[in-house]
């Protein structure tokens, strides 16, 4: 039987947005990201991240870096009693390392998600707080997709709601 899955978007949804993040120490995670966590883990559904790390394709940071970082988040993740199924991402940008199926609003790490776990897109669902995570998520199959807006800019998304504050998701 397929499962269902939370796909979250890290660096807005998981984390505050710091740009080309790979340091622990500029790592802030956001209010209610733990609670939604567990929010859905108690209604058994996988949490998986889907996120673009085009700060590898540009030279910021190395996979390397970006594995440490990864590893130190999902650790914190299980210290609260939450697990994080997987971490996918996209380590290109099309002007320098030339198209690829995996980067947002590509689907290709929803599919990768869905072959390794046997999702079932249709009745999972998308945290993002950029169109292309809405996009992508569309694409997939996942109608159930939310918008975050901490700082209240977005007035206008395709996706199902807007919220500005996490546990508007599931009250």
């Amino acid at each position: 039987m397929a499962q269902k899955a939370l796909f979250l978007d890290r660096d807005g949804v998981i984390n505050k947005e710091v740009n080309y993040l790979y340091k622990k120490e500029d790592f802030e995670f956001i209010d209610g990201i733990f609670d939604l966590c567990r929010f859905y883990q108690d209604l058994g559904l996988k949490i998986i991240v889907v996120t673009n790390q085009s700060g590898i394709a540009r030279g910021f940071y190395s996979e390397e870096d970006f594995e440490i970082l990864t590893s130190w988040m999902t650790q914190e993740f299980e210290k609260k009693g939450l697990h994080v199924s997987r971490v996918y991402h996209c380590p290109h940008h099309p002007e320098i390392s030339g198209p690829c199926r995996c980067r947002k609003p590509d689907i290709g790490m929803f599919l990768d998600a869905k072959k390794e776990f046997d999702i079932d897109l249709k009745n999972s669902v998308m945290v993002g707080d950029h169109e292309r995570d809405i996009e992508a998520a569309h694409k997939a199959g996942i109608s159930q997709t939310y918008f975050f807006d901490e700082h209240n800019k977005t007035t206008d998304s395709k996706a199902l709601k807007i919220v500005h504050r996490l546990d508007e998701i599931y009250r």
